[in-house]
């Protein structure tokens, strides 16, 4: 397996258990896991933080540029840091998750992201909606995660500890959104991962991995 040439993306909706597979995939390979969704999230801070319009896309990128935001991959996670400052544990809110869907959806904001990650160098694991699709369509393992609204409800519900249906309303309407960006990509393998425990998952991501390059 050449590492100097090893992307692994895997994508898929909110709570597709696409972030925990990830990071398992990147521990067990010992490279470095890169979250696209922090990216977004900390641009969603950045405009909370303005108090700007979440719809308004020049708004949103006058937020954005006030702001320094620097993504530092590991093995272990990403930590991510604004102005200097680490704001890892802040993006994970329901507030960020308010912000985060409709500010993703600016084309001017995407390629803000896609250009940060695509200066990365590898080898990663990088999850996603699209990474696959559109930012690094050269990656040589490609995953698209994908369950059950009501499963992918619950394990947020337990995760935030909110109420099932709450969730699953948000989860629903975000996944109407965000609809345009969550396809995978078509050489992408599709995991329905509703009755597969999150060592399963992980474990049948590196069997394909190493069928293909063993």
């Amino acid at each position: 397996m050449d590492r100097s040439r090893l992307i692994v993306t895997i994508d898929g909706p909110g709570a597709s258990g696409k972030s925990s597979t990830a990071r398992g995939v990147a521990r067990a390979l010992g490279i470095p896991y890169v979250s696209s969704g922090m990216l977004y999230r900390a641009a969603a801070l950045a405009v909370i933080q303005e108090g700007a319009d979440p719809g308004d896309e020049e708004a949103v990128m006058r937020a954005v540029s006030r702001h320094r935001i620097r993504l530092v991959p590991g093995v272990e996670g990403d930590r991510v840091f604004l102005d200097g400052e680490e704001v890892t544990e802040r993006l994970h809110t329901a507030e960020v998750d308010r912000v985060v869907s409709p500010i993703a959806r600016h084309p001017r904001l995407r390629a803000w992201v896609n250009r940060t990650l695509k200066e990365l160098e590898p080898p990663f694991v990088v999850d996603g909606r699209d990474m696959g699709s559109a930012v690094f369509p050269e990656a040589p393992y490609k995953f698209f995660l994908w369950a059950d609204p009501r499963v992918r409800a619950e394990r947020r519900a337990r995760q935030r500890g909110e109420e099932v249906a709450r969730v699953e309303a948000e989860l629903s309407a975000r996944d109407e959104r965000d609809q345009a960006q969550t396809r995978p990509a078509p050489d992408a393998i599709f995991l329905d991962t509703s009755a597969m425990t999150l060592g399963e998952v992980v474990d049948r991501v590196l069997a394909e991995i190493r069928r293909r390059d063993p």
